[in-house]
């Protein structure tokens, strides 16, 4: 490296960036391209930034691996900032790969993080944990130890473990303050913030109540059977269920679960189960076929009996049943929750996070748009949707797994 390349990484590893971009902005050079490429991105300038690495990447060529995977793992990092998620399978561990044999050693770190942050994002929190399985923060710089104590933070949320949460979000802080790094200080603060928001609201013995990740991870210890609409799981002390691909059971279980410790007549198990307006002989047969499903699925957590007007929940253990709504309407709920993390998000990057269709995606979008709770922004392939700060809905750490 040249004298004028080196003082504009030094200046930007500093935080000046009109200082490096003064020295690099009038060079055409793959390192100058580069190096203007990570200020542009730190300016906000993102497809300015995109377009420059692209340029840096193309330059260093086959000549230099190492220099032409590190222009790649920036242009992942502003793709994950920009939420475009569809990255092409394998793109980061080649990135890794060709790094780790360079021996940059931090870099290939990196990798791994950005990866586990990509995959928190859309719904694969084991996957996440096993990308950046083994790093030591103790041995990577301030600034990507306390991206890894992020990442570790929102999977263990998602695992409803708020306490380890907690913990990884405290070092996040303290890596984040040693950096100096004044953005990585306030995304710790946003994730702190975020554990400690309402998650979801908790119907039990008749109250109703918005709870925290806290007193989700507590709440198998106090009650005997918990039914989690969040998440579309029941689960006890000891064991869970999950019912994300059966949801006529789901449904049917949580209507016994909000009239807990009464029964709930046929005609109403119908009309939340299977849509049904009357309750005929063939609605009755298939409630029928139902229930005796649900009894297996729930055994030995809890039973399912039958009375003179309709079927009621018996936990194994006794206690309270405790339900776990989403504090908005379900349909929504996922978008807005992602939507929650102030970033915007294209329909295509939404579809992959949340494993449906982007058709579908523009639908749901145009309707909350019409009421005002989202915004577009852009036309075409270039538009973008965001939403204002809100309270009350299940962050980004509490999204089920697709």
């Amino acid at each position: 490296m040249d004298a004028l390349i080196t003082a504009a990484a030094r200046a930007l590893a500093a935080g000046d960036l009109l200082g490096a971009l003064n020295r690099v902005s009038l060079r055409d050079d793959p390192p100058a391209l580069a190096l203007r490429g990570i200020v542009m991105a730190r300016l906000g300038e993102f497809g300015r930034a995109r377009d420059l690495l692209a340029r840096a990447g193309r330059g260093f060529g086959r000549g230099n691996p190492a220099a032409r995977a590190r222009c790649n793992l920036a242009e992942a990092e502003i793709a994950l900032v920009l939420r475009d998620i569809a990255w092409p399978p394998g793109l980061l561990d080649r990135t890794r790969a060709v790094l780790e044999a360079a021996g940059d050693h931090a870099n290939a770190a990196h990798a791994r993080i950005i990866e586990a942050r990509r995959l928190l994002l859309i719904g694969q929190p084991g996957a996440a944990g096993d990308a950046i399985a083994g790093l030591d923060p103790g041995r990577i710089p301030t600034a990507l130890a306390a991206g890894l104590h992020l990442t570790r933070a929102g999977i263990a949320a998602r695992r409803i473990a708020a306490a380890e949460a907690a913990r990884d979000l405290d070092a996040a802080a303290a890596a984040a303050a040693a950096s100096g790094i004044a953005e990585l200080v306030a995304e710790v603060a946003t994730a702190r913030r975020q554990l400690d928001a309402p998650a979801a609201r908790l119907v039990r013995a008749g109250t109703d109540r918005m709870v925290t990740l806290a007193e989700i991870e507590a709440l198998p210890a106090e009650a005997a059977l918990v039914v989690d609409a969040c998440r579309l799981i029941i689960r006890d002390a000891k064991e869970t269920r999950q019912l994300a691909t059966r949801p006529v059971l789901f449904a049917l279980a949580r209507r016994l679960a909000l009239a807990h410790p009464a029964d709930v007549p046929r005609a109403v198990l119908i009309r939340e189960g299977f849509g049904g307006r009357t309750a005929d002989e063939s609605h009755r047969a298939r409630l029928r076929v139902e229930i005796g499903r649900l009894r297996r699925l729930l055994h030995p957590l809890a039973r399912i009996h039958a009375t003179p007007a309709g079927f009621v929940l018996h936990p194994a253990r006794p206690g309270p049943v405790a339900l776990l709504d989403p504090p908005i309407e379900a349909g929504c709920g996922r978008i807005l929750a992602l939507l929650a993390d102030g970033e915007a998000w294209s329909t295509t990057a939404l579809a992959v996070a949340l494993g449906t269709s982007p058709r579908t995606i523009q639908r749901l979008m145009e309707r909350l748009a019409a009421t005002g709770r989202v915004r577009p922004t852009g036309r075409g392939r270039t538009r973008r949707w965001t939403v204002p700060a809100l309270g009350g809905f299940p962050t980004i750490m509490l999204l089920p797994g697709v």
